[in-house]
């Protein structure tokens, strides 16, 4: 996408490095912007960004809202929106595997590999836009929540902190997602993939209904799991509560998430 200037001379390394770094951010927002327009031409990556949360959102406020107690301020929905904006940035993160699944079976990948651009953009812009689409995802949700009667009990920073860790995790999820594509290559096979692990992290959590509500056996898994820890973190700031130890955790278990499937997404693209 672009050409590079060919630097014969020792004297010229640092400017090297910041010319290829300058490259590689430009090629990383070109195929960015490629993916948004993607998202915004195709409607179905709309209804399933958007739609979909919107209707998990007043499925479990108005169906199953009413059966299940909580003890928290302004009851139920207060408790749901946190856990349903988590919820809606993991399952958003479907979009990041399938979409490098779907290029690598066109031969898109092949294509971008071939062409004078850096390695890293592909990646790094699919994820760049990805978290544009997670934000624009739990703004929506925010927005239908406050509809369906949700507030924020903690003032305005910690809700904006909320919001902030919610993307964050998303963002998290979209590395292993981004790796899950990369790895498995098939699009039927990723979106196998991606419900046999993610929904029973998502459901087996305090996203929905209150972890003491679980058979003892199971509390074990729910409570230590970072779906949990990260949920949790979410309320509390929304709502108020204790903040510094779930935070550090939750912090922890997004840098190990990051650390971890960022390096094996980058083997797998490398492998292709």
């Amino acid at each position: 996408m672009n050409n590079r200037p060919v630097l014969d001379r020792p004297t010229e390394i640092n400017v090297s490095l910041l010319e290829e770094l300058r490259y590689g951010i430009s090629d990383a927002l070109i195929i960015a912007k490629r993916d948004l327009l993607v998202w915004l031409r195709v409607p179905a990556f709309i209804f399933f960004a958007i739609v979909q949360p919107v209707m998990f959102v007043l499925l479990f406020r108005y169906v199953f809202g009413g059966a299940i107690s909580v003890n928290v301020p302004g009851g139920y929905v207060d408790y749901l929106m946190p856990g349903i904006i988590a919820q809606s940035a993991a399952f958003a993160s479907f979009g990041t595997a399938i979409g490098l699944a779907r290029e690598i079976q066109l031969g898109v990948i092949d294509r971008f590999r071939s062409m004078p651009m850096a390695r890293s953009a592909v990646l790094l812009g699919r994820l760049t836009a990805d978290s544009i689409r997670l934000l624009v995802t739990v703004v929506v949700i925010l927005l239908v929540g406050y509809a369906v009667g949700f507030r924020f009990h903690n003032g305005v920073a910690a809700g904006i902190a909320m919001l902030g860790l919610g993307v964050a995790f998303g963002i998290a999820i979209c590395c292993v997602s981004a790796f899950c594509g990369l790895a498995l290559k098939n699009e039927e096979t990723v979106q196998s993939f991606g419900l046999a692990w993610l929904f029973p992290l998502t459901f087996v959590s305090s996203a929905f209904v209150p972890v003491s509500s679980m058979p003892s056996w199971l509390q074990v898994f729910a409570k230590n799991q970072p779906v949990t820890i990260i949920i949790n973190e979410m309320r509390s700031l929304a709502l108020g509560g204790p903040l510094f130890s779930g935070g550090i955790k939750s912090v922890i278990w997004l840098i190990v998430i990051i650390a971890i499937f960022i390096p094996l997404a980058i083997r797998s693209y490398r492998r292709i």
